[in-house]
This record gives structure tokens, C-alpha cells and sequence, in this order.
């Protein structure tokens, strides 16, 4: 962001010069950063895309506003507890069922912490505090989902798991009703096969924790209505949350964008790039987080399951899997059981009642990268690899709109604020130099970086996305 800069610059500078000179320098200065690239990213994607989502532009026009009262969430683990959270302090009623009541209760308990807190600051009258948690009902009994208007499946990332829990919610539900599944990675239209009403089927995937996290990313699966669409859209702005809308593909948009960001600084990792000038170039570059950081807390265990469940369904397609560099790093580190955070150990240590510190065992397992890779490519790495996914992404129809992908990545994968989002990037940096900087990048790092056809030709007319 170079607008922190600009005011220091702007404070040092005019103090030592007469008010007309300070007034010269404060326009200037001013005047840089409203001519900006950084200023004209930003204006395009929280102004004009995000006010356009606001309004409903993706949303299908003949379908009725559709309002909801009551909904039920399957599974009461921190997504499930979060979605309930999210519901209830909008005012709908909620269903929170899981496999106990005890499991369901401590959902709710984690509505009853943050309310809890909110109480104690003044935030949150008593009376507001009660009628709240009042509205989330925990249960074990499918028979209690009878009269959701939606339910949301939050449940493991299990085939077979997800299957069974649809048909025992639909048995109770009208035929009205929507049933979504929260899945971050499974096509929606897989999924489907187990509902009795493909058309009233949808992915809606939350980010964690999804009481605080603003975006949603809807999934069309192949039989998704346009109706069904409609109203997951109306539900998604009616909790407070922004959607965007993608069509359906394994990892759909989000996770396979923010898969490659994590798989990059794993990559780095392996070739000698020192752990800690990965994390700090991710951070210069403006994400909030760096990929080891979020790898671990991720945990490596879901990634090395969401790696071989693909390996297991592009088999079943007759397709090839192509390895990434990063998962023998990722094997290595389960092997030395270290999983990410919530096993305590990971890219990490996790110190109890002290910041965590990059595990000094890394620097010797991987040594140093001779010669050293600079930090402009450290940085540009990880841009530019999710930059060129997303190119992928409206190649293959995941995404339809320029919009939809700025927003989504910055709102659910952090991708730098600064740059107005992942294709406004590449429009920022200017097509035709973009592309030339990937070949750069593919010929030192490797063909994932070459830029996709439709990218070169779109650079060669210079038009932005």
C-alpha cells in the first residue's frame, strides 16, 4: 500500500518548508497516489465489482427475493458452529444437528463464547445475548430439520459421509427446500448424484471461521435451477455475507487458486529457499499470511487427503495426475509427524503461551538455494502462480467473471488488497509485460508459470480482463 508512505512523506516534508510550498507538496503527493495503479485497482474492485455483486448482478432476474427463516446445518464442528453463528445473529432459527446431542451442544457453545463476550464488553444487551443463543436449536434427530427452508451440509470431507447425511436431511424435508453442501474441494455435482432433487442442490462453501469470514462462494452443479441459485444467493446477502458465484470443478475457484499458494511456498521450500524468506516475501507482497504459516493451518494431513481422493477420481476418469513438486516436502514433514497446528507441530513449533517460530530443522533437511532466489521472485511466485490458475479457471468456465474472481480472491483466499484482486493484477501490471514475466518465471521455476493461451492472446490486443 503506498499510501502510509505517501503521508509520512508528506508530514516530514512539509514541516520544513512555508505552507504555500507544504500545501504543493501535500498535492502532489496526493495526486501520485490517486493517478495510481494501486488507487485505479482498488476503485474497479470495491467500488464498482463489489457494489455490482451488492446489487444482484449475478443473480438470476425472474426469480422472486426469497427470504429465510428457519435453516439447518448438519454437523456441529467449527464451520458448522461458525454457519450456525452467522445464521443466528441475523435472526433465523437454526438446526444444529450432529451425531449427539453433546457434539450439538458444543456448536452451540461456541455461539454462547462469542455472545458471552460480547456481554461482558457491553456489546450485547442480556436480552439480545438470550434470544440469540435461543435460536440455535442442537439435536441429534434428522426429524428436527422438518420445516428448514435450507440445510447446509458441514461435514467431513467423506464421499460416503456426505451421501448418507443428504438422504437422511431430504427424507424430512419439503420439496421445496434447498440442500448445500459446504464441501471446499468435491464437485457439487458428484455430490448430487445422492439427492433425490439435483435441481435443488448447491454448493455453499463458508471460509473458516465463517462467523467472521465475509464471502461464500456458490457452486453450480450441472442440474443446480436457476431458482435454487436465486435463493442461496438471497440467503448468502441475508446473513451478511458477500457471494460470489462459480460453476462447478474440482476445488471449484477458491481452493484450487489458494492451493497453488501453498504448493508454491512448499515448492521454494524444497529447493532451498529459506523458510523464513518465504513467509517475509509473502508478507512484502501483501498477503495477510505466509504459505507455511497457512499450510500448517490448513494441516498437511487434509491436504495429503485432498491430494489422493484426486488421484483416486482422475483414475476413475481415465485421467492422468501430474505431481507437484511440493508433495514430497509434504510427505516428508507427515512422516516426521508433523501435521500443522492443530497436531501442535508442522512447518511451525507452536510453543504453549509463546509466538510460534519456523522449525529449525527445515534450514537443515533443505539447506540453501545457490544461487539465492531474489526476493521480486520470491514474491512474484506466489502472484503470479495464482494468477495464472485463475486464467485456467475462466478457461475451463469455472469462472465467468472478472468480477466474481477479484472479489473471491481477496474476500476468501487473501490475495493482496493492494492489487484489487487476482485477474486486476495482471491488468495492473499490464498484459503484455505480465506474460513476458512468466516466461521469465517458467524458465527459471518451471512450466506452471507459462502463460495459457487465451492469456497471449488476449495480450497481444492488450485488452483487460
Amino acid at each position: 500500500m503506498p499510501a502510509p508512505e505517501a503521508i509520512l512523506g508528506c508530514a516530514v516534508e512539509s514541516t520544513q518548508v512555508d505552507i504555500d510550498s507544504a500545501m504543493r507538496i501535500e498535492t502532489r503527493w496526493f495526486i501520485s497516489l490517486v493517478m495510481g495503479t494501486v488507487a485505479r485497482n482498488m476503485i474497479n474492485t470495491f467500488w464498482f465489482q463489489l457494489n455490482e455483486i451488492k446489487a444482484g448482478i449475478g443473480r438470476p432476474k425472474e426469480v422472486a427475493r426469497a427470504s429465510f427463516t428457519k435453516v439447518g446445518i448438519l454437523g456441529a464442528g467449527m464451520m458448522g458452529a461458525g454457519i450456525a453463528h452467522a445464521c443466528a445473529t441475523r435472526g433465523l432459527a437454526v438446526v444444529l444437528k450432529d451425531v449427539s446431542v453433546e457434539a450439538a451442544e458444543k456448536g452451540k457453545g461456541y455461539s454462547a463464547k462469542i455472545l458471552g463476550k460480547q456481554l461482558a464488553k457491553g456489546k450485547l444487551t442480556q436480552e439480545k445475548h438470550d434470544a440469540t443463543l435461543a435460536l440455535i436449536r442442537p439435536t441429534e434427530s434428522a426429524a428436527d430439520l422438518a420445516g428448514c427452508e435450507l440445510v447446509i451440509e458441514a461435514v467431513f470431507e467423506d464421499r460416503e459421509l456426505k451421501a448418507r447425511v443428504t438422504r437422511e436431511a431430504e427424507a424430512e424435508l419439503a420439496s421445496t427446500a434447498i440442500f448445500a453442501s459446504n464441501t471446499s474441494t468435491l464437485p457439487i455435482t458428484g455430490l448430487a448424484g445422492a439427492s433425490a432433487r439435483a435441481a435443488n442442490f448447491i454448493g455453499l462453501h463458508f471460509f473458516s471461521p465463517a462467523d467472521r469470514m465475509p464471502l461464500v462462494e456458490i457452486i453450480c452443479g450441472k442440474d443446480t435451477s436457476p431458482e435454487t441459485l436465486a435463493r442461496s444467493y438471497d440467503f448468502v446477502q441475508q446473513i451478511g455475507k458477500t457471494p460470489v458465484i462459480v460453476n462447478d470443478a474440482r476445488g471449484f475457484f477458491t481452493s484450487r487458486v489458494f492451493g497453488t499458494f501453498c504448493h508454491e511456498g512448499i515448492a521454494m521450500l524444497r529447493e532451498g529457499v529459506p523458510a523464513a524468506a518465504i513467509e517475509n516475501g509473502a508478507l512484502l507482497a501483501g498477503f495477510p499470511v505466509g504459505p507455511l504459516a497457512v499450510s500448517d493451518e490448513v494441516s498437511l494431513t487434509l491436504m495429503s487427503k485432498i491430494r489422493h481422493q484426486t488421484i483416486a477420481d482422475l483414475r476413475a476418469e481415465g485421467k492422468e495426475y501430474v505431481p507437484h513438486q511440493a508433495e514430497s516436502v509434504i510427505d516428508w514433514m507427515l512422516e516426521q509427524n508433523r501435521a500443522g497446528k492443530a497436531a501442535g507441530k508442522g512447518f511451525y513449533e507452536y510453543p504453549e503461551g509463546a509466538r510460534k517460530f519456523l522449525w529449525p530443522e527445515l534450514a537443515t533437511r533443505y539447506g540453501r538455494a545457490q544461487p539465492p532466489v531474489p526476493l521480486a521472485d520470491i514474491k512474484e511466485r506466489l502472484l503470479f502462480v495464482q494468477a495464472i490458475e485463475t486464467v485456467r479457471c475462466l478457461d475451463e468456465g469455472v469462472l465467468t467473471t472478472s468480477r466474481d474472481a477479484n472479489i473471491g480472491s481477496i474476500f476468501g483466499i487473501g490475495f493482496p488488497a493492494w492489487t484489487g484482486g487476482v485477474l486486476q493484477y495482471i491488468n495492473g501490471y499490464g498484459l503484455p509485460a505480465f506474460v513476458a514475466r512468466a516466461r521469465e518465471l517458467a524458465q527459471a521455476y518451471g512450466d506452471r508459470f507459462l502463460p495459457p493461451a487465451s492469456l497471449i492472446e488476449r495480450a497481444a490486443r492488450n485488452v483487460d480482463f
